[in-house]
């Protein structure tokens, strides 16, 4: 059979089965077996040949080490077979092995010289790296806000990992490239062989006698090459000269089959199969021949199949392989030897039958093709046909569980395109059929492979009763993509028919995609694959998870590889397209017949030698790092797997946890005791060295780890303890142990190591770590006189409270040692003070303490006490810290504390007057907390018609019946004694009104009290206190309500309670008062505008007094309001007091930035404001007269808004004689000139533009004289660019000016006599635009002349300095203001505008450019006396016209070309038709065009192309006669061509047929035949000639049918 299948548990070649199919029974398949004793039988003389030559190296250690290295080298004893761990837990059933085949002990066997290159791809440890630890958040005691803090736990909720040192080797189990000791066994360069690491998860070892005799000089010339591997129960090699070479396992060559054969005349052997009982061999020959063999009789085959001779296939001719197609695949089936199953290198596969008979010949063989098609014996007819072939072929191996598919003879066939699962019994049926995936990597290289796993029986498990049954599964790849399929035999309804197959399903169950071709796919055992790359990369994959655990190099073994497929393949590799992601570049080659598996060994045949790898066991792996002396990483990697890290499938260990447990609990804990004595034996000779420090820190991590994991706890403390101890290295040890505790992972410790633990960080000075340690673990296993006694003598009280509470569940005794602590600290404090006491802090735990305690949580770790036992903590600790004497506890012969000296007498309540005394503000924030808890609730009966005792003293009440009214009462008589600071009252008032309200139904106080509180609230002692005693008014007068509430304003307004005040004025609709107390709050100034507005607002409800009283304090604090916000002041007066907007803007006189903000949120609340068209109109008078004051201030603050504002408003808005002067005085000109042109002063308007025309030019004259003595040229060149952007910026407003008196002049300018016109006109005759033009071109053209003049002397006269202005871009800036003014008057006097609606259009007066030039150069030859001079202006004039021609004919070229685009593409799109709606005539409803219109149309179409080439070759005739030329072609027959017959034109049958050809689509995209629309029409044949087709169909629904 093929070994494309078999693993370790189950084997490869069925190797689990009986002799024979007829002598299968069911209690030999449930006969349990370990597949280590097999691979102890089956191959122990490799092995242990192997074991003889590790066994000559030397070993670790010198001779005076020779003990302590013998604990380590013991573990050799701790074999695979020792621990009898099968890979998955299976049970296999073995047949008698054959006679002859038992592996020997002695073999010849040497460990391979080329260790594989192992990479590094396995997956990160699956454990995460400690957790830095972050210091616990402690709130400190203070004044500040005593009741918003909550006393916080002790110890965090989660849990933080202190950090922990790890080893630096083996953070996961050994690589080549992790492993430190790799270059110890490299291979040494004289080539001698070199031992391999033992952590490698394969170990090679060669076959050397094998190869000796398969693979040198004399057995090549013999035997010939070898070319195929099969391996079972023997090793059979295939060679070239189509013999086989059968050894045993002791690599003895036990038999050469096919000499003096027909097989040794056939070619090659190009596959082999070993039978289910190992008795038969069968291979397959390169010219097609098929033989089988019994290895007991090989003399002669026992069937031989010859293949069909190509001659035959040309007729009738039964089924077989074609002569000279390589058998590339070949198997077995079942148990039989008769029945096989081949396929060829041209995609064949066949299943053959035979009979039996008395010989090889006289058999007769039964053929049925599974798949391909025979080749074609035409030549050429085969073209078509896709090239196929057999990439992977394998029967389905037999289990050692009966199962139906065994007598279906299931056999999987992969394909270039195809994977197909056949049955060949008892008719040859395709069962499952799937294509090529699509996640293939495009363009890779084409390969495929394929491996069954039989269905076995599992070993049951500890919970199990009865023995589960492993599914059939394939695993099958093509080029980079791995797939699995899971075989199930589905359950019919009915009874089971005797003859019909069972009905299977084929379910993908996982998908691998691999960064490689693969080329072999092999089973190692039921959950590990072992998968070959093309680069002979060897990868162990996990079944279930198809995780990568390991990857080795096997280049150095030269893998046997053949090209067998692409002959057959060629043209579709030659016929590659880059586009198509599917094809393949190359096709690679075959490793099948050299890549096997059996029993969990890999065989690899290579081009010189044969070698066996084998999968280490995870004992293999822990002996080898043993005995190698790396016990760290030994021990961390049996608790890997201990835990079930790692990759245990691999490795051999059940997936079941209990059973996992069991195998390797027991030698952890050898491996951890050899290791504790290994290194702490040599310790007890010879010091421990500083280098052995990291080692020994190292080795207890582990040790932890292994201990916690195996929750051998007591061994960790018995036996490695005492190690640690006798090595004086207990502080390694601890601190080790302090990372567990901390995670919760240990929480029982022995009394004497809690005693070294506290001894050993008290030492270290590390309390707080040492503290929470002792909080994580339970007290209850602690030895509470020494833990007390210790926690007391290092002040270690926050486990001094855990350990009482948690251990004896006494609550009252830690608070008893913490008022000690405080009667300590007040008795030694200092005056000054009292935190320098050494015992404060620890002092101060008391009150998160009490609050824990108080409120049914555990101090310090927070979690919640039971009920029960909470309630029981409340009570002693209430009616303790509340007792009225010192009290004793315990109860019966307990001791009492007592808080004065001796002789003094005890106060009443002396432990709470303690407190108080101690710190008032902390014990006031724990009471706070504490009456939360539901447990101060009270009985019910003490709740009489809702009320109790409200002042006096307390009655005497149970231990059980503490109230919140009771405490509150005490407090009122405890704090009232002379002895107590006036801050101390506060504290206890702050408390009692703060809870009031929280809790009316508990607490009840008379009036009398509760204003004794109001009133000690307001006389604050502290600035500190007062926005907590303003807080607790505010609270206390949300429930107290006392009918002279005014009486107590003096107090508040003293104490500066603001926010009291406010709602005391609201309450009592004083609203002026509460606008004044706004403005008083210098916190919260802002929310006056909102208290404004809820006062005015019209549906406050005030009256008009209120009213007025309110606005009056507005206006008094006017200035206030602008202050904190002029904006909002306009917004709020705009919307609720437009009446006092005036007032309010007077009163603002000294602040003129508050006014221009307040004026611009009435005027333009678009610019500050996002919501400005949600306020409310102004009146008209007001807006008139707040815009010249706003335009005043807007000249000062946004000069450059000015024009934009003044543009905006309407004639008449603004006065000149109140503007005009602010914005000359701020050289805001611009607007100046729009103000005087809308009041038809254009003329002052564009004087005005000219002087300050005048002004810059004399600043920019100046600044180029004066540059060259200016010491800083960048701040010269700057005013420089500023005053030429002034000058544009106000030559545009003149051309604005002059545009616009220019479009109002043309409405009524007298049209001028036509005398010589241009010549003969003065200045004086121009109309006022043409004069205003004249002005601004003077100036702009006279401000040019003068500084060109000014720069031209500055540059024939240098000066020494060198920091000279550049004036070239002063000039050319100038020119081309010139040329935008002679550009906007050409603009504006020759082009014709729009003219509005109703009214003529009317042409401008052209001469108006020839007056005003005219005039300008009349002008200008005053200023310019030479030609020279007069030669510059008329440049600048002739370029603006320049300039308009270019940009003309740039326009017109471009609209040209557009137009000629759209032109064309409406033409060309006009000259393809109208598309038709539908494909039938609107008339006779039959189809006219497209599909199945029938050959008169095509016919029709040829006849009439016809005609016009005829047509065109007549004109063509024509032509050339009219210009002399011959008709004669010289060579050809040209005149030998004779027309068509013409079309007759009326009647017959070509005119009928052109007629129903001819169609007529319209633009409604309706169709018609010409004829059926004629006819429609009732037209004759002249009526075609006169009258235009309309189409029918639109007449009718009422168009115009166009």
């Amino acid at each position: 059979m093929s070994t494309s299948y078999g693993g370790r548990d189950a084997g490869g070649e069925n190797e689990d089965v009986e002799a024979d199919e007829s002598e299968r029974e069911q209690d030999a398949r449930d006969k349990p077996y370990s597949p280590d004793e097999e691979q102890d039988r089956s191959f122990g003389d490799i092995l242990d040949g192997r074991d003889e030559e590790e066994n000559t190296h030397e070993e670790h250690g010198g001779a005076d080490e020779e003990d302590d290295q013998s604990i380590i080298h013991g573990f050799r004893r701790v074999r695979s077979a020792e621990v009898a761990s099968p890979s998955d837990g299976l049970e296999l059933f073995v047949s008698p092995a054959t006679p002859g085949l038992e592996s020997p002990i002695n073999s010849g066997s040497i460990p391979d010289d080329t260790p594989s290159e192992q990479e590094s791809l396995r997956s990160p440890s699956a454990g995460s790296l400690p957790l830095a630890r972050r210091p616990v958040s402690r709130t400190p005691s203070g004044a500040l806000q005593p009741f918003e803090r909550r006393f916080q736990a002790r110890l965090p909720s989660s849990l933080l990992q202190a950090s922990r040192a790890q080893s630096p080797a083996f953070l996961t189990p050994h690589s080549r490239q992790s492993s430190l000791s790799l270059q110890a066994f490299q291979p040494s360069e004289d080539g001698t062989d070199t031992p391999q690491p033992p952590w490698e998860v394969v170990r090679w070892t060669k076959l050397r006698k094998i190869t000796g005799q398969a693979f040198s000089e004399a057995g090549k010339r013999n035997f010939g090459r070898p070319t195929y591997l099969a391996v079972s129960a023997t090793i059979a090699i295939g060679t070239s000269k189509g013999l086989i070479l059968v050894f045993d396992y002791h690599q003895t060559l036990r038999s050469i089959i096919g000499q003096g054969t027909k097989a040794a005349e056939c070619g090659s052997i190009t596959s082999l199969a070993i039978s289910a009982d190992y008795s038969t061999i069968a291979g397959g020959h390169s010219n097609g021949w098929i033989f089988t063999w019994e290895l007991a009789t090989p003399a002669k085959p026992f069937l031989q199949i010859p293949p069909l001779d190509r001659t035959q296939l040309s007729q009738q001719h039964p089924d077989g392989h074609v002569a000279e197609r390589a058998i590339l695949h070949v198997g077995f089936l079942g148990m039989r030897h008769t029945a096989l199953v081949s396929a060829d290198d041209g995609g064949m596969a066949f299943s053959q039958l035979a009979t039996r008979g008395l010989g090889a010949v006289a058999r007769s063989v039964k053929t049925t093709r599974l798949l391909g098609r025979y080749p074609a014996t035409a030549p050429g007819s085969d073209h078509s046909r896709k090239p196929s072939s057999v990439l992977a072929f394998a029967p389905l191996p037999l289990g050692n569980v009966e199962q139906a598919t065994d007598a279906m003879g299931l056999t999987a066939l992969l394909t270039p395109y195809l994977l197909v699962i056949v049955s060949t019994t008892p008719i040859a049926q395709t069962q499952h059929k799937t294509p090529r995936p699509k996640e293939i990597t495009p363009h890779s290289a084409m390969s495929g492979c394929l491996a069954w796993f039989p269905a076995v029986k599992l070993k049951a498990t500890a919970s199990q009763t009865e023995q589960d049954t492993s599914q059939t599964k394939l695993v099958y790849c093509w080029s980079n993509v791995l797939s699995v399929l899971d075989v199930e035999i589905r359950e019919s309804d009915g009874p089971p028919e005797r003859n019909k197959p069972p009905s299977l399903r084929f379910r993908p169950r996982s998908r691998w995609r691999s960064e490689e071709v693969i080329v072999a796919v092999q089973w190692l055992s039921r959950s590990v694959l072992g998968v070959l790359t093309i680069s002979q990369r060897l990868v162990i994959v996990e079944d279930h998870t198809l995780r990568v655990t390991d990857t080795f190099d096997l280049l150095q073994k030269h893998i046997y590889h053949e090209d067998l497929f692409s002959r057959q393949l060629n043209t579709v590799i030659e016929q590659l397209d880059e586009e198509d992601a599917s094809m393949h570049g190359v096709v690679a080659d075959a490793f099948h017949m050299s890549f096997r598996a059996y029993k969990g060994r890999l065989f690899l045949l290579g081009f010189n030698d044969v070698a066996i790898g084998t999968l280490s066991n995870w004992a293999d792996r822990l002996v080898a790092l043993m005995e190698e002396g790396d016990f760290i990483a030994a021990i961390r990697l049996a608790t890997s797997y201990y835990v079930g890290g790692g990759d245990k499938l691999t490795v051999g260990l059940p997936e079941d946890d209990d059973m996992r447990h069991a195998m390797v609990k027991e030698k952890l804990l050898d491996m951890v005791n050899a290791s504790l004595k290994y290194t702490f034996g040599r310790a007890q000779d010879e010091a421990v060295m500083p280098s052995d420090a990291p080692l020994i820190q190292q080795l207890a991590e582990e040790c932890f780890k292994a201990c916690v994991s195996m929750g051998e706890v007591d061994f960790l403390f018995d036996e490695v303890y005492d190690w640690y101890q006798g090595a004086s290295e207990e502080g390694t040890f601890l601190e080790t142990l302090e990372g567990h505790v901390l995670e919760n992972e240990i929480t029982t410790v022995p009394p004497i190591v809690v005693k070294d633990l506290v001894t050993h960080y008290t030492s270290e000075n590390r309390g707080a770590r040492l503290e929470e340690m002792l909080c994580r673990l339970d007290p209850r296993m602690m030895d509470i006189d020494q833990v007390t006694t210790l926690c007391k003598q290092f002040s270690l009280y926050d486990a001094l409270i855990y350990v009482w509470t948690e251990a004896l569940s006494d609550f009252v005794t830690p608070l008893i040692d913490l008022l000690t602590l405080v009667k300590v600290v007040g008795e030694s404090a200092q005056p000054e003070d009292e935190t320098l006491t050494p015992y404060f802090v620890s002092a101060m735990k008391v009150f998160p303490y009490l609050a824990y305690t108080l409120t049914g949580r555990s101090y310090p770790s927070g979690k919640y006490i039971p009920d029960r036992e909470a309630t029981t903590a409340k009570s002693d600790v209430y009616s303790f810290l509340f007792a009225g004497k010192p009290t004793p506890w315990p109860k019966i012969k307990g001791r009492v504390l007592r808080t004065r000296g001796d002789g003094v007498a005890e106060p009443s309540y002396p432990y709470l007057r303690l407190l108080l005394g101690f710190d008032t503000a902390s014990f006031m924030s724990m009471l706070n907390e504490a009456f939360e808890d539901p447990f101060l609730n009270g009985p019910q009966e003490q709740i009489t018609n809702g009320s109790m005792v409200a002042s006096g003293a307390p009655k005497r009440q149970a231990s059980t019946s503490f109230t919140r009214q009771y405490i509150v009462s005490i407090l009122l008589e405890v704090l009232a004694a002379e002895d107590f600071a006036h801050e101390d009252t506060i504290f206890r008032d702050m408390f009692i009104a703060r809870n009031l309200p929280k809790f009316p139904q508990f607490i009840m106080l008379s009036g009398s009290s509760l204003r004794r509180i109001v009133q000690n609230l307001s006389s604050v002692p502290k600035e500190e206190l007062a926005d907590d005693c303003q807080l607790s008014v505010e609270y206390l007068l949300s429930i107290y309500h006392p009918p002279d509430l005014l009486s107590f304003v003096p107090l508040f307004r003293q104490a500066g309670f603001t926010r009291v005040l406010k709602s005391t004025y609201r309450s009592e609709q004083q609203y002026a008062r509460l606008v004044e107390t706004y403005f008083e709050d210098v916190e919260n100034r802002d929310a006056v505008f909102d208290c404004i507005g809820d006062c005015l607002r019209p549906s406050a409800g005030l009256t008009q007094k209120q009213i007025r009283d309110v606005q009056l304090v507005i206006v008094d604090h006017a200035r206030d309001l602008a202050s904190i916000s002029a904006v909002r002041t306009a917004q709020t007066l705009k919307a609720y007091a437009p009446n006092l907007l005036a007032t309010v803007l007077d009163a603002l006189d000294e602040d003129s930035q508050s006014q221009f903000l307040f004026l611009r949120t009435l005027m333009e609340p678009s610019i500050l404001l996002e919501k400005a068209d949600l306020q409310a109109p102004v009146d008209g008078r007001v807006v008139a007269e707040f815009s010249e004051r706003y335009v005043r201030l807007m000249c000062s603050f946004d000069p450059a808004h000015v024009a934009d504002y003044v543009g905006m408003l309407q004639s008449g808005d603004l006065r000149l004689e109140q503007v005009l002067p602010a914005m000359e005085s701020s050289g805001i000109i611009d607007a100046a000139v729009v103000l005087l042109a809308r009041d038809g002063m254009t003329h002052a308007a564009m004087d005005r533009l000219v002087k300050h025309l005048g002004t810059l030019e004399s600043a920019l004259t100046g600044l180029v004289e004066a540059a060259s003595e200016s010491p800083d040229v960048a701040n010269t060149e700057e005013a420089a660019e500023d005053l030429l952007e002034a000058v544009q910026k106000y030559t545009k407003v003149g051309i604005w000016l002059c545009q616009g008196q220019t479009k109002a002049s043309q409405q009524s300018r007298t049209p001028r006599p036509r005398t010589n016109p241009t010549w003969d006109v003065d200045e004086r005759d121009l109309d006022l635009d043409e004069l205003l033009w004249l002005d601004l071109l003077d100036t702009v053209v006279l401000m040019t002349k003068n500084l060109t003049a000014a720069a031209e002397y500055k540059s024939d006269h240098p000066t020494e300095t060198s920091n000279a202005l550049s004036t070239e871009n002063i000039i050319n800036t100038l020119r081309s203001t010139i040329q935008q003014a002679f550009t906007a008057l050409l603009t504006s006097t020759t082009a014709t505008s729009k003219p509005p609606p109703g009214q003529r259009l009317r042409l401008k007066d052209h001469h108006t450019f020839l007056h005003i030039l005219r005039a300008f150069l009349t002008r200008a030859s005053r200023t310019a006396p030479t030609l020279s001079d007069l030669r510059a202006v008329l440049s600048d004039i002739f370029a603006a016209y320049t300039y308009e021609s270019s940009i003309l004919s740039l326009s017109n070229s471009m609209l040209s070309s557009t137009m000629f685009v759209n032109v064309q593409l409406a033409y060309e799109r006009r000259q393809k038709g109208w598309r038709p709606r539908g494909m039938v005539c609107e008339g006779c409803k039959r189809r006219a065009w497209g599909t199945g219109v029938g050959e008169g149309v095509w016919e029709a179409w040829v006849e009439k192309e016809d005609e016009r080439e005829d047509e065109r070759r007549r004109k063509q005739d024509e032509a050339g006669q009219s210009a002399g030329r011959s008709r004669s072609r010289g060579k050809g027959r040209a005149n030998e061509r004779q027309s068509r017959p013409q079309v007759q034109q009326s009647g017959g049958k070509d005119v009928a047929k052109e007629d129903s050809a001819t169609l007529v689509v319209f633009a409604c995209k309706h169709v018609w035949h010409r004829r059926c629309l004629e006819q429609k029409e009732g037209w004759t044949e002249q009526d075609r000639k006169t009258r235009r087709y309309r189409c029918l169909t639109c007449l009718n629904d009422g168009g115009q049918g166009a």
